[in-house]
C-alpha cells in the first residue's frame, strides 16, 4: 500500500518510535511518504532519505520549566513562515503520491489529508492516553488545570481516526472506542542491549539545572551526565560528575549498565529504563502534564520515584536507598519486543486494503 506517515517534531520520542514502524513498513514492501517537523525530520532523513519537512509546534525550555511566553512567540513567528511551506508540501504530496492510508504520530497535516480524502487513518502515539483512557484521581491530583487543558488540546488534535494505538508501560482502562494499548515501541538498539548491574548513575537533562548538579555531586557516586552541557564535543569531569557529549552507543551502554536513571518525565527514556529494569527518579518538566502523568505512573507501578523539585536535599538519597525495591518491582515487567503493535499495524493495513469504506 501507499502509506502517508506523519511525525510531530516536538520531542525525539515520536521520531524514534516512528523509525521502528517505518522500517517495518518498508521491509513489508509498502511505499511510504514521510512528513515530519523539527528534529524528527532531520533524524528520519538520515535513516530514510527523502523526508518532507513541515512546520510543527515546539517548546522553549529553561531550568526544567516550559516557558509559555517564549514558546508562544517562537511558534507564532516560525508558524507564520512555515504555513506556506506546509501548504505547498501538502498539495504537492497529494498530486505526486496519492496515498491509500495515513498513519500519524501526533502530526496534523497528514491527518488533515486523510480526513479530506476519506482515507483510513491510524493514530500511533502515547499522548492519546490522556484523552482516551480513564485516569485515576490520585494521578491527576495537584495538576487538574494542566490535565484539563492538555486533554482538551489532545481531543482536538486527531479526532475520529479509525483506530488509536497507544504505547504505554502502564495500562489504565480505555474509555473511548477503537482505542488499544500496547507496550512501548523500542528501537532495535535497546532490544539488543544486555542489562547488567552497575554502580554509576545515568542522568539525562536538557540544559543547565543547578539544583540537580548540586544533588548529584552530593551523592559521591559516578554520574554519567548527558545533555546538561549542550554542545560539548569531549568529556568534562568535575569530581564525581562526568559530562558527556551525546553518543547513541555510549548512552545505551551507560543505560544498560547503570544502577539507576535520573531524568525528566519523557516517555521514551522512561519506557527504555523500564524495559531494561533500571529504577528511575523522574523530574517532569513544570507545565508539561504528559511528563507528570508518566512520572506519577512510574511511582505508582513501583518502578521509581516522582519529584517536582530537588529543593529538599534528601530526595536523591531517599531514591537511592530504594533502588533495590524498585528493581524487584521492575523484574515483573514483561515485554520481549515490538511484535504486538507491529502485528496490529499489519492487521490495520490489511483491513484498509480489503474492506470497503
Amino acid at each position: 500500500m501507499k502509506v502517508l506517515y506523519g511525525v510531530t517534531g516536538e520531542g525525539m520520542g515520536h521520531a524514534m518510535r516512528s523509525r521502528v514502524v517505518l522500517e517495518h513498513l518498508i521491509r513489508a514492501g509498502h511505499q511510504v511518504e514521510i512528513m515530519a517537523s523539527g528534529r524528527a525530520a532531520a533524524f528520519l532523513g538520515k535513516k530514510f532519505g527523502d523526508v518532507n519537512t513541515i512546520h510543527g509546534l515546539h517548546m522553549i525550555l529553561e531550568e526544567n520549566r516550559v516557558r509559555p511566553g517564549k514558546t508562544l512567540w517562537s511558534n507564532v513567528l516560525k508558524g507564520a513562515l512555515g504555513v506556506p511551506r506546509n501548504i505547498a508540501a501538502y498539495f504537492e504530496l497529494i498530486a505526486a503520491f496519492e496515498p491509500e492510508v495515513v498513519i500519524s504520530d501526533f502530526e496534523s497535516w497528514t491527518y488533515f489529508y486523510g480526513r479530506n480524502h476519506r482515507l483510513p487513518i491510524l493514530s500511533i502515539d502515547n499522548m492519546q492516553i490522556i484523552h482516551r483512557c480513564e485516569l485515576p484521581a490520585d494521578i491527576i491530583e495537584g495538576n487538574q488545570v494542566s490535565f484539563q487543558l492538555t486533554k482538551a488540546f489532545i481531543k482536538t488534535k486527531l479526532p475520529s481516526c479509525d483506530a488509536y494505538y497507544i504505547t504505554s508501560f502502564f495500562r489504565p482502562p480505555t474509555r473511548k472506542p477503537d482505542t488499544y494499548l500496547f507496550p512501548p515501541i523500542l528501537r532495535p538498539e535497546i532490544l539488543a542491549a544486555k542489562p547488567a548491574p552497575g554502580e554509576h548513575l545515568l542522568i539525562y537533562q536538557s540544559g543547565a539545572n543547578a539544583a540537580l548538579q548540586e544533588a548529584l555531586a552530593a551523592t559521591g557516586l559516578e554520574c554519567r551526565i548527558y545533555g546538561m552541557r549542550p554542545g560539548i564535543t569531549e568529556e568534562l569531569r568535575e569530581g564525581n560528575l562526568r559530562f558527556l557529549p551525546f553518543s547513541e552507543d555510549g548512552f545505551i551502554s551507560d543505560l544498560a549498565t547503570c544502577r539507576a536513571v535520573i531524568a525528566g518525565g519523557g516517555f521514551t527514556l522512561m519506557g527504555e529504563a523500564v524495559f531494561l529494569g533500571k529504577p528511575m527518579l523522574a523530574l517532569p518538566l513544570e507545565g508539561q502534564f504528559e511528563q507528570w502523568l508518566n512520572a506519577k505512573y512510574l511511582e505508582r507501578e513501583g518502578y521509581g520515584m516522582f519529584t517536582l523539585t530537588l529543593d529538599d536535599p534528601a530526595v536523591v538519597p531517599r531514591f537511592l536507598e530504594r533502588t533495590a525495591d524498585y528493581a524487584r518491582a521492575l523484574a515483573s515487567y514483561q515485554q520481549k519486543d515490538n511484535s504486538e503493535i507491529l502485528g496490529a499495524v499489519d492487521e490495520f493495513l490489511h483491513r484498509a486494503a480489503t474492506e470497503p469504506r
